[in-house]
């Protein structure tokens, strides 16, 4: 898959593509049907599948005091992309400049550099200052495009970005992923941190959550996979604050079960499977000692019965 910024000076882009047109954060089971039937069309026109999409999030730009909700950070929603067999990603860059144009200009300037055989977007989906643009605007262009309808799940909801954010925030890890259609991770750098969890006897590998969402706060059943390895090893991970130590950002510390090693500036991903409990704060250190051999007995008994993806 190859990957194209667009700018003003973008040449030598592919065209002809039949293109896909979202945000696409989290690429959910809706998205995947949307690039799916896009998919088809490129198939029966011999042409290759694209995607474009925006970077940062539009809601960064218009929201920015907003805490962190991004699902997928660009690293992980291309590495979906990928996986959804596309051919071809423009990313467009989304500031005040991009914000501004007008939905016909829009069309003229970022539509007409890359100059798609066929357009495949939501049946919601807006563009331009102020939302104006829709299919007809397009369509007023001489741009094939085909409105796809939002999938629903089993509850009759549809399937959403903002529904899965809600999930994740509230710990329910499970009823995200099936909206997600994949399971959901957290990636970043390993760095160092105070070596509490050192002093304590249980080693972790601390991973800031930057703009990733933040999962309601505790302890969780994770999987991760260091970089360089192709396995996932088991951890009893906490994610918050840790109100023992009165910390002010939240962190992600990964216990590693049966691992010992300098895994300093690898990459990390982080896959939870299930909340455990809640951060709490307690009595003395030999009572939080007690509590985190529980949480890797608990967190262990969980992953066997539940592998990795």
């Amino acid at each position: 898959m190859e990957v194209f910024t667009l700018s003003q000076n973008v040449q030598n882009i592919p065209q002809d593509a039949v293109l896909a047109v979202g945000n696409f954060d989290s690429v959910h089971k809706g998205h995947a049907y949307l690039i799916a039937q896009a998919a088809v069309i490129a198939h029966k026109k011999n042409r290759p599948l694209a995607v474009l999409t925006f970077e940062p999030h539009p809601r960064r730009l218009f929201r920015p005091e907003d805490p962190p909700f991004r699902i997928t950070p660009l690293k992980i929603k291309l590495e979906r992309l990928e996986q959804q067999n596309v051919n071809f990603v423009y990313v467009l860059p989304f500031n005040w400049e991009t914000a501004s144009l007008s939905a016909e200009d829009f069309v003229k300037n970022i539509i007409g550099s890359i100059n798609p055989d066929t357009i495949v977007i939501g049946e919601d989906f807006h563009f331009g200052h102020n939302r104006t643009g829709d299919r007809t605007t397009l369509q007023k262009h001489g741009y094939e495009c085909h409105p796809v309808s939002l999938e629903r799940d089993a509850q009759h909801g549809t399937i959403s970005a903002t529904r899965i954010r809600g999930l994740i925030q509230s710990g329910h890890i499970d009823d995200a992923n099936n909206l997600l259609g994949w399971q959901w991770i957290i990636e970043g750098k390993v760095q160092k941190g105070d070596q509490r969890g050192r002093e304590l006897g249980f080693p972790t590998a601390n991973v800031t959550l930057g703009e990733t969402i933040h999962p309601a706060y505790g302890v969780y059943a994770t999987w991760v996979r260091i970089e360089g390895e192709s396995d996932w090893r088991m951890a009893a991970t906490n994610i918050g604050i840790r109100p023992m130590f009165e910390v002010n950002t939240a962190l992600v510390e990964a216990h590693i079960l049966d691992f010992s090693g300098d895994i300093y500036g690898k990459n990390l991903e982080i896959m939870p499977v299930k909340k455990i409990r809640n951060e709490e704060k307690y009595e003395s250190l030999n009572a939080l000692i007690e509590q985190i051999q529980k949480d890797c007995a608990t967190a262990r008994d969980i992953l066997l019965l539940k592998p990795a993806a």
